[in-house]
């Protein structure tokens, strides 16, 4: 074999290692002609709000279309009325479009197809593949047998397919009471899978849809609905999490006797990857819509909580969702994910892109005596010393400054290299400065801290002289502007866990929420803007909260600390 060719065999292999066992798989069957385009979409149901786990689904289904030059659709699966909402529709779509999924027009709803969903229900009962079933909930759970035990023969399924049609379109009339009557597919009361003994597919809801207001008194169930709007979409591959895939089967069932396809093999195609665990977080609606309610969260979009809305208003990004998802990759092994991963993505997307501002949050007074009083000062400083096409901001410095608390010892301990009395520091961007005396209020408290500067030592006007080896940061008292601050740590307990073993209840953090009130900020600060987001010299990165910051009383989440000890895989 020539060089030529060697070069381009190992080109190839190397392609085929760096792409997913999906990616594999569509390439496979793009080359045998099982379709000739791709065609994915995303289907939440709108009961509750999208979580960090959906971000998953929706790049890996929108990044395979734009991979493949295909098509991406959004699909709501709206069959359940009784938990789906018109606040949870728009919040998805917003997430959707703050993640950069564009499904363009594409836009539909399984409420769309109601009406093919009841013809092919209707052709099943014709062709005496689904029946009416009398039974309850209870018994028919009963009847299901279990794991190891077969089914047992639902006793309404011989009924004759001129009686089915009738009781259906009763069901279908509204004269039927909810829970009264469903409609079962009718396969194998004996299948090992679990899936495919007699299935129900139609329930009775007397429920206001939200798409369809009263038109429906029957809805159909997922396992039956979703494979047909697959099938009316064009869809090419139904990709879904592993807890579907013993649901396979029933799918291309559906798919096979409504006369969508001849067989498995053809499209749509159901592929299940893994779904992304993240640690110590809380991602079940059920527990969400709790905290919600108990007040213990202020809504779906607490920044503590990892739903989609909550991770944009903590300040987290579209790119550093989409970096986070593709380190974390796809398989078909479970795994969990550190959530402190999920920080350094954005950590890393942040860091040469944001201005570094000073913020002091928990403030002291430092007063410099021999500064002239009433002098404004205006000093060059940086925006980010790592990223100088930044540039650079004007920051006035006062004879009356506020510094962080914990940056002032009265008797501080050894490499203690910050002030103290008589030690002498730089202020950030200023000058040199040496305390000389402390003020304390009836408490005993520290209320001023004095000291005297060297004009001699301003940073960036050629001073070589001598050296300190503390640098603390500051804001001007008189030029300053006050402002929230919110810190978070994890909404649960790490050490305990997130769910209680003998309650199931969660073991909640008593401090994942720290409100300072009485900060202050960079008067550069004043005009930001909701989801502006900065990093706070040696406190994080921040960024202006959406719903509670108001003009003239700025919030600020927030996003992440500015080191971890988190290492990247390698």
């Amino acid at each position: 074999m020539s060089t030529e060719m060697n070069n381009v065999t190992e080109e190839v292999s190397e392609e085929k290692v760096s792409k997913n066992f999906i990616e594999q798989m569509i390439d496979k069957d793009l080359a045998e002609g099982v379709y000739d385009h791709v065609c994915t979409r995303f289907p939440p149901e709108p009961n509750g709000y999208l979580h960090i786990g959906h971000a998953k689904s929706i790049l890996l289904n929108y990044g395979l279309a734009k991979k493949y030059g295909g098509k991406f659709n959004m699909r709501f699966d709206d069959t359940n009325p009784t938990k789906e909402k018109m606040e949870f529709v728009e919040a998805i779509k917003a997430d959707i479009k703050w993640l950069g999924a564009d499904f363009e027009d594409r836009l539909f709803y399984a409420s769309d197809y109601f009406d093919q969903m009841y013809e092919g229900a209707v052709k099943l009962i014709k062709k005496g593949k689904a029946y009416v079933s009398d039974l309850s909930a209870d018994e028919i759970r009963e009847y299901r047998g279990t794991l190891t035990e077969p089914g047992k023969k639902d006793p309404y399924s011989d009924r004759s397919v001129e009686e089915n049609l009738k009781l259906f379109e009763e069901m279908k009339s509204g004269s039927i009471e909810d829970g009264a009557r469903v409609l079962r597919a009718k396969i194998d009361m004996a299948s090992p899978n679990m899936n495919m003994r007699d299935p129900v597919i139609y329930r009775v809801a007397h429920m206001t849809h939200h798409n369809t207001g009263d038109k429906w008194c029957i809805y159909p169930m997922y396992d039956f609905a979703h494979p047909i709007e697959d099938a009316i979409e064009g869809i090419t591959n139904s990709i879904c999490t592993l807890e579907f895939e013993a649901h396979r089967p029933l799918y291309d069932w559906v798919l096979i006797e409504l006369g969508y396809k001849d067989s498995p093999e053809q499209a749509p195609k159901q592929t299940e990857f893994a779904k992304m665990y993240l640690t110590n977080v809380v991602t079940g609606k059920r527990y969400i819509k709790k905290l919600v309610e108990d007040g213990i969260v202020d809504g779906w979009d607490d920044p503590r909580l990892v739903s989609i809305a909550a991770l944009r208003r903590r300040g987290f990004t579209p790119s550093s969702l989409q970096k986070f998802v593709e380190l974390c990759g796809v398989s078909k092994a479970d795994s969990s994910v550190d959530y402190a991963m999920l920080e350094y993505c954005i950590r890393e997307d942040l860091k040469l892109a944001k201005p570094r501002m000073m913020a002091v949050l928990d403030p002291v007074k430092l007063v410099i005596d021999n500064y002239p009083e009433g002098q404004v000062e205006y000093l060059d400083v940086a925006n980010n010393l790592e990223n100088e096409s930044l540039g650079s901001r004007k920051v006035p410095f006062t004879r009356e400054l506020y510094i962080e608390r914990d940056d002032f010892m009265e008797e501080p301990p050894k490499k203690y290299f910050r002030l103290y009395p008589g030690n002498e520091v730089r202020l950030m961007s200023a000058y040199f400065v040496t305390c000389t005396s402390i003020e304390k209020d009836a408490d005993g408290k520290v209320s001023v801290i004095h000291c005297t500067y060297d004009p001699e030592t301003k940073q960036g006007s050629g001073f070589t002289g001598r050296k300190v080896k503390g640098t603390i940061h500051w804001v001007s008292a008189s030029e300053a502007i006050k402002a929230t601050v919110r810190l978070y740590e994890n909404l649960v307990d790490e050490e305990k866990g997130v769910y209680n073993k003998e309650d199931g209840s969660l073991n909640l953090n008593p401090n994942s929420l720290t409100i300072l009130d009485n900060c202050y900020i960079e008067p550069a600060l004043k005009d930001a803007k909701a989801y502006d987001s900065f990093q706070f010299v040696r406190q994080g990165f921040f960024n202006v909260d959406c719903k509670d910051s108001k003009e003239g009383a700025l919030v600020f989440n927030r996003i992440v600390g500015l080191k971890s000890s988190f290492v990247l895989p390698k």
